[in-house]
């Protein structure tokens, strides 16, 4: 593993409105640190991680404030309005042959365990790979005004995760290529869109993303249990 060329995206610029919170989700302090600190901290203690690319927001006041902006491992960069030109941004101060991490600000309790699956898949597969979580649920799909339309079948259906692993090169080509770049959502979808097949591996299910208030009872919780064991 250590002879490929490793690097990380933390997609960061965003603010984070539905938390309810005065201050950008990803610095809501969490088990005495930030969220996003615990979020990078797996890549910076990752051995064969060569830099990590943090994509913040023109008006960020906080990031500086962190000690592992002092990590020479790190690198800002500032970002763009929306995820995918904040990606891009980060992607571009990268060399184009190596591969490529991103990863959300605001998931702080991926494991190294599912990183190091990660990229195994996705370097013996063609187009890179993700992580994801099989749905569980009953899945029903509405109409404009909130009436149940139809059941949707769970079979093969994932919810996506990060980090998601490419070639940075391809990214790039697929995200610069996109003929609707709105509708990229995350980094595989830029590559289905080049028409590219991505690999998708079962991550944890607790690699939540804080979206919402009680998003962080339940990330404090699953931080907690983590570090117990």
């Amino acid at each position: 593993m250590s002879r490929l060329n490793l690097n990380v995206v933390i997609a960061a610029a965003g603010i984070g409105k539905r938390v309810g919170a005065n201050i950008p989700k990803q610095y809501l302090p969490l088990l005495g640190k930030t969220i996003i600190e615990h979020s990078i901290a797996p890549f910076l203690n990752h051995p064969d991680i060569k830099k990590v690319i943090v994509s913040i927001a023109e008006n960020d006041l906080w990031f500086a404030q962190l000690a592992l902006a002092e990590n020479p491992k790190i690198q800002v960069v500032i970002g763009g309005k929306e995820r995918v030109d904040s990606v891009l941004c980060a992607l571009k101060v990268l060399p184009e042959e190596g591969y490529v991490l991103v990863h959300d600000a605001a998931r702080p309790c991926i494991k190294s365990a599912d990183i190091d699956k990660l990229i195994n898949t996705a370097v013996q597969s063609k187009h890179g790979a993700i992580l994801g979580a099989r749905v569980r649920d009953t899945i029903k799909r509405s109409d404009p005004v909130g009436h149940i339309t139809h059941t949707v079948s769970r079979t093969n259906l994932w919810h996506a995760l990060t980090p998601q692993m490419f070639e940075n090169k391809v990214l790039i080509n697929a995200i610069e290529s996109a003929e609707f770049p709105e509708q990229i959502t995350d980094e595989a979808s830029a590559m289905e869109m080049a028409g590219l097949t991505v690999a998708i591996i079962e991550g944890r299910s607790d690699n939540l993303k804080v979206t919402r208030e009680e998003d962080l009872t339940l990330a404090e919780l699953y931080l907690s249990s983590s570090t117990s064991k």
